[in-house]
């Protein structure tokens, strides 16, 4: 009984130590054992983050439900300090190989509380007893994990407690440092060459579990095709092998995405610029590519039609997206080539495939004021399909919610510092994941950039430029627009980088420069025919889930490439879940200048492709909206969750379409899942995506599956 009473009064100081919000800092008498302490054993995947604001210097971090630590020791009490905030989950304490309870790690703030007392227990009898921490994980379903973490334990030698309480203001004022450097405990990042692309990977997109579609523009290219240089191709991401492909028009800077019957479109593009290829003018190409059932490309082609099908005006430097009745939007670009935007070559506007008879047009293109504004670094605009659907557009340091329905542009706050994200100070922008758990709230990624000068005259930029370290990131609601862009600061400045979103809800930001701008032949100091240069060789990762701080980290694993992905380069996420790294080419055709034009091929595979991974054995391969279907797993189903995902069209660090969805889910039987679609057109418009099961962090492989009806788009 009076063991009973000193465990319920242990939690009930705990709670009001946690309540209060103040740090805990143990009095000399007492022996502190950090976390770095060879007598504490650990189980599982644990990170460390190192930092003086740690009490020990070291921080020990897990994700993983089960994960667990022990520790053997002496005395008649002990205290467990680590971190909180609402990211925490919840962790069983054993001692003595009895199960006394459980401790919510969590506080209600979002950035962490460092030093805090998470558990103490006193009044022991004075000999050896053990400690056994396990995390049960996050009180955030979407999320799948939930952080446990220790700073130090404190042996209470007597049966006086004697500590000190700071004040909490000096604490919550405390951050972590903004790169966290993470020492694996588990498997390692992998970087590997497959091979290589026969054409350079200026767009990239995957169209089957096997096949990745590579287009480029009209140049010399090794691969061959009819006796001329290819343009395009299928890789095989099984085999490396490449396929050519026969585009008839100049697909130079084109952009694309999937109708709702699976069809890839790239439209726009440029002049003919090399006679004796057999291309035709491409700024206003429409080049189709049907599904196609081949896994190694044969009999697989893009149909082009240069005379009956095509756009209504000339773009070049375009952004497509699909929208949610299965069409794609064709926004913006340029009438004719060059380095920047301006007056002159500006197309302000905007157009649909197939051609929609809207708000007056008869289907030709639909003015924006917005991107008359946004002159002169306005190209390749940043845009994505929200849950309302409207559409969210970023362009030079500006942004807008479009209402394409009723042809109204709402103008948002500006991108903070005089940021631009687009060409040709392009950033990399990323529509974070969407849950149902939090009613599909949207919220908008920035990252990178420049604030250099667009007015300035182009001779005067410099390779030399720094880029921009900024990410902003906003809600798009009332509420988040009301509070603004929430500025934070990558590791390193990036120009033209990529960012990827992984079937765990994280962010990986890859490729691109750390000085200079984007394009080729332009700016002061060029390097051969680079207007940038410095590569940023090593990837990061960011935690979108984590508080402000925490985000941004580096697994002590991640590695460092040797191959500089500047100015068209690409990266796009496969089904197999890991990373495909493609392209590079500043320069006016092939050349073996510094930053040559790149074929080698990379593959980027994170740790979980090296774990016990969940199954798809069975899944349906269409499903409608707001329907529910089964999964059929093999392996445990435990701390499930589901997610579907559009990987996008990758060209110029412009990811629109990329997209992840987390889906309502019950446990049917065992091994089956029942899972609800998304409950509209809205949260992931129709087309073709990919089912993921992700167990305690680890995500199955990609099962492709159609979402909606799987019909044309209607045609006006």
């Amino acid at each position: 009984m009076a063991r009973l009473y000193t465990l319920f009064l242990s939690f009930f100081l705990l709670f009001l130590v946690v309540l209060s919000g103040a740090s805990y800092y143990p009095g000399k008498r007492y022996k502190t054992f950090s976390s770095d302490s060879p007598l504490i054993k650990y189980e599982g995947t644990w990170s460390v983050a190192r930092s003086r604001q740690y009490d020990s210097g070291a921080l020990h971090i897990t994700h993983q439900r089960g994960a667990a630590l022990s520790f053997n020791f002496s005395g008649t009490g002990i205290v467990w300090l680590g971190n909180c905030d609402r990211f925490h989950g919840y962790a069983q304490v054993i001692l003595d190989d009895e199960a006394i309870g459980t401790v919510d790690l969590s506080c209600d703030v979002t950035s962490p509380l460092n030093r805090r007392k998470l558990f103490e227990t006193s009044d022991l009898d004075n000999r050896p007893h053990t400690i056994k921490l396990i995390n049960l994980g996050s009180r955030l379903r979407h999320y799948g994990v939930g952080v446990m973490d220790i700073d130090t334990l404190v042996v209470v030698p007597g049966k006086i407690l004697d500590y000190s309480l700071v004040d909490s203001h000096l604490a919550s004022s405390q951050r972590l440092d903004r790169l966290n450097l993470r020492q694996n405990q588990g498997p390692d990042w992998k970087l590997t060459r497959r091979g290589t692309s026969g054409v350079a990977a200026m767009q990239l997109a995957i169209v089957s579990p096997t096949l990745a579609i590579i287009i480029d523009k009209v140049e010399r290219n090794p691969l061959t095709v009819d006796g001329h240089p290819a343009w395009a191709a299928l890789y095989n991401l099984d085999t490396q092998a490449v396929t050519p492909l026969r585009p008839a028009s100049n697909s130079f800077c084109a952009g694309g995405a999937f109708l709702s019957n699976g069809t890839l479109v790239n439209a726009g593009g440029n002049a003919v610029v090399q006679p004796d290829f057999g291309d035709v003018d491409g700024s206003q190409g429409i080049r189709l590519f049907h599904p196609c059932n081949s896994a190694d490309g044969e009999g697989c082609e893009i149909y082009e039609d240069p005379k009956s099908i095509k756009l209504a005006s000339p773009r070049w430097y375009t952004t497509v997206l699909k929208i949610q009745d299965g069409s794609i939007m064709i926004l913006g670009g340029s009438r004719t080539g060059g380095f920047i935007n301006d007056q002159k070559k500006n197309n302000p506007t905007l157009e649909y495939f197939p051609r929609k008879s809207i708000h007056g047009s008869g289907g030709s293109p639909i003015y924006l004021k917005f991107l008359e504004d946004t002159l002169n670094s306005n190209l390749f605009p940043i845009a994505f399909l929200l849950p309302t659907g409207n559409i969210f557009i970023a362009a030079n340091n500006d942004a807008m919610i479009y209402d394409w329905q009723r042809n109204t542009e709402e103008r948002l706050p500006s991108i903070p510092n005089g940021v631009r994200v687009t060409y040709p100070m392009s950033g990399v922008g990323l529509l974070l994941p969407l849950s149902y758990e939090d009613d599909y709230k949207p919220e908008i990624l920035l990252c990178g950039g420049s604030t250099l000068d667009d007015r300035r005259d182009p001779k005067d930029y410099s390779s030399q430029e720094p880029a921009s370290k900024q990410c902003s990131r906003m809600v798009v609601t009332e509420q988040g627009i009301t509070r603004g862009w929430q500025v934070e600061e990558m590791p390193e400045a990036r120009i033209m980088p990529d960012g990827i979103l992984l079937p765990t809800g994280q962010v990986l930001i890859l490729n691109g420069a750390q000085t200079g701008v984007g394009g080729y032949g332009n700016a002061k100091d060029q390097i051969g025919q680079s207007n940038a240069d410095n590569p940023a060789f090593t990837p990061v990762m960011y935690d979108p889930q984590a508080p402000v701080g925490r985000r941004f980290y580096r697994d002590s694993s991640m590695p460092t490439s040797s191959i500089a992905r500047l100015y068209h380069s690409s990266a796009i996420l496969t089904s197999k879940g890991n990373i495909l790294i493609m392209g590079s080419n500043p320069n006016l055709d092939r050349s073996n200048d510094k930053y040559a034009t790149e074929y080698r091929v990379e593959v980027l595979d994170p740790p979980y492709m090296f774990q016990e991974r969940p199954v798809i054995r069975a899944s349906p391969r269409i499903v409608d909206f707001n329907e529910r279907f089964e999964i059929l797993l093999g392996g445990k189903i435990d701390n499930a969750v589901v997610a579907i995902m559009d990987f996008g069209y990758a060209t110029h660090g412009v990811h629109a379409n990329s997209r992840l969805v987390w889906l309502r889910h019950e446990v049917d039987y065992g091994t089956k899942l029942s899972v609800a679609a998304p409950p509209n057109n809205r949260i992931y418009p129709p087309g073709p995506g990919w089912l993921f099961v992700v167990v305690d962090g680890v995500p199955s492989e990609g099962a492709q599956i159609m979402i909606g009806d799987g019909k044309d788009p209607a045609a006006n």
